[in-house]
């Protein structure tokens, strides 16, 4: 049986992309949010869901990181995508044409020096590829898209601009969901999440309980606790499995400091094509 992969936006999202990169032989499941994405998996309609975590440049996906808690689905595995974003039109337009542009709002965020400097109304979209296709149905000749050079492809646009994102090197980060905690490879890296209460020194214990094991934080992020006013939950990536014993004892120490503790996942960190870190195993 064919495994399904469900992801947010139209195809030639990124999201299709990095989904199509991590599960080659996989049907591709398109749904209009990231939300839809973590019921799809939770229900059993799709085997796995590729989700944006965060971008280098414009920061966390705060929905996807507030859906975690809401759903108990499993992170199972990572991919780092080089995100070059392009403004894309109707064939024969030109810039000094358009009046406004559209696109998903990380897009935007992430371009924003670009669009500033066009001086045009910026509307959010649902999805970038998703922009790409509104204009192409409806025509639209006076609107541009920020989206890929694979979505031009697809739907008949013509390149205005290329790599107009504010900072070259442009990365998204997506989370593998997966309602069963089996990681795609020997997992390296965990995450996890953990309440503190209004206790003096609470998050400092639980920080500490990672370095005193000399196990190194790459993330470490507060986000509102829903339905409890003032309260936060911390969120963290750790370089270690959560099998390891080192780990173990750092997950226990938290544990008697926190409120709460859940570990989302254990797998395999991955980075983008063209670093200079590769992989254990081989490249992305």
């Amino acid at each position: 049986m064919t495994t399904r992969v469900a992801y947010q936006g139209e195809p030639g999202a990124y999201s299709e992309e990095a989904a199509g990169e991590a599960f080659p032989e996989a049907t591709l499941l398109a749904l209009p949010s990231i939300r839809r994405v973590f019921e799809a998996v939770e229900i059993g309609h799709s085997d796995y869901g590729l989700v944006p975590i965060d971008n280098s440049q414009a920061g966390s996906i705060n929905e996807t990181y507030d859906l975690f808690l809401r759903h108990g689905l499993h992170l199972v595995g990572e991919k780092v995508l080089p995100v070059n974003h392009c403004l894309l039109g109707l064939p024969g337009v030109a810039i000094d044409q358009l009046r406004e542009v559209i696109s998903h709002p990380q897009a935007i965020a992430q371009c924003e020096e670009f669009l500033q400097s066009l001086e045009l109304a910026v509307r959010a979209d649902y999805d970038t590829a998703g922009s790409a296709k509104r204009i192409a149905d409806e025509q639209l000749r006076t609107t541009a898209a920020v989206a890929s050079q694979r979505a031009a492809e697809m739907y008949g646009l013509e390149i205005l601009a290329e790599r107009i994102q504010t900072y070259p090197d442009n990365y998204t980060r997506f989370g593998v969901l997966s309602r069963l905690a089996e990681p795609l490879d020997e997992p390296d890296k965990t995450a996890l999440v953990f309440g503190v209460g209004h206790v003096p020194g609470a998050l400092y214990r639980c920080i500490g309980a990672f370095a005193e094991r000399h196990l190194n934080l790459t993330k470490l992020e507060s986000r509102p606790r829903a339905g409890r006013a003032w309260e936060y939950v911390f969120y963290a990536d750790v370089e270690a499995p959560s099998h390891s014993a080192a780990m173990i004892d750092a997950l226990g120490e938290v544990s008697r400091h926190a409120t709460f503790t859940r570990v989302l996942g254990s797998y395999r960190a991955s980075v983008a094509r063209g670093t200079a870190r590769i992989e254990r195993g081989g490249p992305t």
